[in-house]
């Protein structure tokens, strides 16, 4: 269904794949992820060790990601993702829809995101920015390791924007793993959000824009009137 209402290209040697690249010169190369294909089944997301079970991105995906960010020569490196990476969203009572499962040292699927971010460090990747969905709500979240479970990667940021045409939830709860810091969002806890419809005018989008001559990168997050709710300027990690 996804690819009959999508137009999107089909990868000829797996049609079913959707996770892909975009380039768009020197300032900007955009990796698309598939956070849903390739996953293991939901449960308490509490393994101490990898397995098939705490897959989240899957092992091909990630070995394609790391390769994209290594060859990458753009300045800025966004990964586009289903969901955030630090948001709790529970899939009924004790099981977790998303990689985070609570505050704590990186269990379950996030062992595999801290793997990932302690690669970026590793080979020392700079300007990756994560744009996500998923939450019904607009967030924008800086991860900072001096206050993060798991300290040892390079601190980001990740905006979070919807819903477009859909009822309005949240927020959603913090998980300290890797330690997001909220700039951003757009209902607070004691808005109680549940399945507000469009009509009370908390649908929100994102845009991005790289200045040409400065390299810097600005997200603005918009709400469904066209006003800015909130705005940021990302200054590029100098090349060395």
């Amino acid at each position: 269904a996804f690819l009959e209402y999508t137009p999107i290209g089909i990868n000829g040697n797996d049609p079913e794949r959707i996770y892909r690249s975009f380039n768009y010169g020197p300032l900007l190369d955009i990796m698309m992820l598939d956070m849903r294909s390739y996953r293991g089944p939901n449960t308490e997301n509490l393994q101490t060790s990898r397995s098939e079970e705490t897959e989240f991105l899957g092992s091909q995906q990630i070995k394609w990601l790391k390769q994209q960010l290594l060859k990458s020569k753009a300045t800025w490196k966004v990964i586009g993702s289903d969901m955030p990476v630090g948001l709790v969203v529970p899939d009924g009572g004790t099981a977790a829809e998303n990689l985070a499962n609570g505050d704590g040292v990186p269990l379950g699927r996030e062992l595999e995101m801290a793997e990932l971010l302690w690669f970026i460090k590793g080979k020392n990747i700079k300007n990756v920015v994560w744009l996500t969905a998923d939450v019904h709500y607009a967030a924008a979240h800086y991860y900072d390791p001096n206050l993060a479970q798991f300290q040892d990667f390079k601190p980001f940021w990740e905006f979070v924007s919807g819903p477009l045409n859909a009822g309005t939830f949240g927020p959603n709860k913090l998980d300290n793993t890797f330690g997001p810091v909220v700039k951003y969002q757009s209902v607070g806890v004691e808005d109680k959000v549940v399945n507000f419809p469009p009509s009370e005018g908390l649908q929100f989008f994102g845009t991005v824009k790289i200045d040409g001559s400065t390299e810097v990168m600005t997200v603005k997050l918009i709400n469904i009137e066209g006003r800015v709710v909130y705005e940021v300027d990302l200054l590029p990690e100098e090349n060395s």
